[in-house]
């Protein structure tokens, strides 16, 4: 199984409420108990039809198909991208047509091979986020983890890197998902930075970036909370609005108090309404996150290999 990164994290870096001055510095390991997490309804008849019919069509499934010259046999994280849970999504994105949730499924695995989502390490994407302009720290009340996007933070200048680098904290926001939950709480503040006024990414990136959300981590988006929004990025979102899902605009809260999705003390204090003492240090936080999502990857593959038999449909280890 691939790491997310090649070097161990200091042992002096604890995971459990590492505080400097007072101040928060790692990710918060599980939800609160007061959290109340969404259950997805029953299965009618039908939809476990067209379930069964897919399962079936992925147990067949043996190469990943590429004509990138990726091709090659499933390996065991890609058969981890098939369980029921994964199925289900794909089928609820694609409004239960079965034949264009096989076809996105197989697109994904095609994807993920040749863009080399499992070859992204922690050190080549952490200079990245040396301003921690995206941060995964707390839950909102469904206890879904969230993920804070700051681009008035933005570090870097424009390459392939800085999708690569969503793409990464995607997977590491996937592994710190808690068990019997499957979504995330996107949290975007666009107020600006000392050396950013204009937080709006190029068009070209935002729908990359789109794309690649809706066609390769499909119902993964509980909800996005976007506070901060100045005129130019309004223009931005009219931009893209057309390549938006209407399922996935329905879960956009533009300017909202925030407090009302996520309680205050799960929510960092630069944030209106916000208790939870979080800032950001690279040299505490980014290994932290690297060993908590290097851990729970682990953990999860050893489940996955012992109870699922690394077969398709199996729930989520």
């Amino acid at each position: 199984m691939a790491t997310v990164g090649t070097s161990a994290p200091p042992s002096s870096v604890s995971l459990l409420d590492e505080k400097r001055d007072g101040l928060l510095s790692v990710p918060l390991e599980s939800p609160p108990t007061s959290s109340t997490p969404v259950v997805s309804p029953p299965l009618t008849s039908q939809e476990q039809s067209k379930y069964d019919w897919l399962l079936e069509r992925a147990k067949g499934w043996t190469e990943v198909p590429s004509t990138k010259g990726k091709n090659g046999p499933l390996t065991d994280n890609e058969k981890m991208w098939l369980t029921k849970e994964g199925l289900l999504r794909y089928l609820r994105a694609t409004k239960w047509d079965r034949n264009e949730a096989e076809k996105r499924l197989l697109e994904t695995l095609t994807w993920r091979r040749e863009y080399g989502v499992e070859d992204l390490t922690a050190d080549y994407i952490g200079p990245e986020n040396e301003t921690g302009k995206q941060v995964i720290v707390g839950f909102d009340k469904q206890g879904r983890p969230c993920h804070y996007l700051n681009p008035g933070r933005q570090n870097t200048e424009v390459t392939p890197r800085q999708v690569q680098h969503m793409v990464f904290m995607l997977e590491r926001v996937i592994d710190l998902i808690p068990a019997e939950q499957e979504k995330i709480c996107l949290l975007i503040d666009f107020k600006t930075g000392t050396k950013r006024t204009n937080t709006a990414p190029g068009i070209g990136q935002g729908r990359e970036v789109l794309h690649i959300l809706q066609a390769h981590y499909p119902e993964r988006l509980g909800r996005a909370l976007i506070i901060n929004v100045p005129w130019v990025v309004w223009g931005f979102f009219k931009l893209i609005t057309p390549f938006i899902d209407p399922l996935t605009k329905d879960k956009l809260k533009f300017n909202e108090d925030m407090t009302q999705y996520v309680a205050p003390e799960q929510l960092a204090t630069d944030i209106k309404g916000g208790q939870l003492p979080f800032e950001y240090d690279h040299s505490i936080y980014w290994p932290a996150l690297t060993k908590l999502s290097n851990q729970r990857r682990a953990e999860r593959l050893q489940r996955w290999e012992v109870g699922a038999g690394a077969n398709a449909g199996a729930s989520e280890p």
